[in-house]
């Protein structure tokens, strides 16, 4: 943790830095998700298929994932505001590249790149916020921080589906590298000097799971939960297109409604975890399972599409911040490396959930790609059930994150 007067000098100022890392967290989260409102158009611009059209998503998941623990090891003392910057920059120009790109293969690479820069920011950007405010603070700037997730959710990916239908897909990306732009102004504006506090090789990160079992445990748990959340969540507009002959209007809707969605769930597990972070998030996965078969059942018209994506918002909302804690809860002492591994396991598991499903979609319809994300939320929720209690009692209350 940083001393007390290598704090910024106001409250103000702090949690201006606090925000500054939320938009971060927007703009890598938007980037990395955007095309799963965009398969539709993409593909048929570029003339490829849906399924191949998801490698965007799973590419850049797969670099974010499996570059993190290596590149945090090897810029452990770069400073932390020069890395940000860095990321941001880099995230610019990969928007700008993929807006103008003459050809799919180079989006591609360009989205390898990407994720790299995505899977750090994972890694660090949380520590970042909490190292701005007060000790007494950094759960709630930690919370602040995760609140972006729910507003890409809530705004982001409808938007670029709303300025996709008003522009075209590469007009979409050309405006996203200009916001990032901004963010990366915002950063160097008002978040502070932030030297390395961690010096942590690559070899003891990875060797947490092997000497804490209820790390393991999380990990595998989140593997499966996001594998069949974003398995499914990836193709739910050819999905809709397809059973509920849905328009671009109505996804858009959607979207925004699961993203709300996600945004109460993150509120009300917030209250939640502190009194049973395990029921929180066997509650959660539940959801997801039942929104998911209502989906199979009730999703072929608008109304219970619109029933589906409510639940299934609710419900992703308290299972990722339940994730979280949950790791927090197995690793106290050492929260940073494990949230390393998190961030490894969680974006891997998105590229592969977005790969799985595509292949599902490409050779037995995008149906079956749903059915893939029950069996995968279901195992989770099985893993869950079939372990003990320590994993949701290792950490106190007090160090919880919680949305508020």
């Amino acid at each position: 943790m940083l001393t007390q007067d290598e704090r910024p000098s106001s409250p103000l100022k702090a949690w201006l830095g606090v925000a500054a890392i939320t938009a971060s967290l927007f703009v890598f989260l938007t980037t990395e998700l955007m095309p799963i409102g965009l398969l539709t158009p993409l593909s048929a611009s570029l003339g490829i298929s849906v399924g191949v059209a998801g490698l965007m998503v799973t590419l850049q998941g797969i670099s974010a994932g499996l570059g993190v623990p290596f590149i945090v090891a090897w810029t452990r003392r770069v400073n932390r505001r020069v890395l940000l910057s860095t990321l941001l920059a880099i995230l610019a120009l990969g928007n700008l590249i993929t807006a103008v790109s003459p050809n799919y293969a180079l989006i591609l690479t360009t989205r390898l790149i990407m994720g790299f820069a995505s899977g750090v920011f994972w890694a660090i950007g949380v520590s970042m916020a909490m190292r701005l405010v007060p000790e007494r603070h950094a759960s709630r700037a930690a919370a602040v921080v995760m609140s972006g997730i729910s507003i890409a959710t809530v705004v982001g990916i409808p938007l670029g589906t709303i300025l996709e239908s008003l522009t075209d897909w590469r007009t979409t990306f050309l405006i996203w590298a200009g916001l990032s732009v901004l963010v990366f102004l915002a950063v160097t504006a008002v978040v502070p000097s932030l030297p390395s506090a961690n010096a942590v090789s690559v070899r003891e990160v990875f060797g947490l799971p092997l000497k804490n079992v209820q790390l393991r445990l999380v990990l595998f748990i989140v593997v499966f939960f996001v594998l069949g959340h974003f398995g499914a969540y990836t193709f739910v507009r050819p999905f809709l297109e397809e059973n509920a002959s849905a328009t671009p209007v109505f996804i858009t809707v959607v979207l925004i409604i699961f993203g709300v969605g996600g945004a109460v769930g993150n509120f009300i597990a917030g209250y939640t975890v502190n009194k049973n972070l395990r029921g929180s998030f066997v509650v959660g996965i539940v959801g997801l399972v039942v929104s998911l078969l209502l989906l199979l059942t009730i999703g072929d018209g608008q109304a219970g599409s619109i029933v589906s994506l409510v639940l299934w918002g609710l419900s992703f909302g308290v299972v990722q911040l339940c994730q979280v804690n949950m790791t927090l809860a197995a690793a106290p002492k050492t929260f940073e490396a494990a949230m390393s591994l998190n961030t490894m396991a969680y974006n891997t598991s998105i590229a592969l959930g977005a790969l799985f499903g595509g292949l599902f979609a490409d050779n037995a319809g995008v149906t079956s790609v749903v059915w893939f994300g029950v069996a995968l939320t279901a195992a989770s929720l099985l893993l869950r059930l079939a372990t003990g209690r320590k994993s949701s009692s290792a950490a106190s209350p007090d160090e919880l994150v919680t949305s508020g």
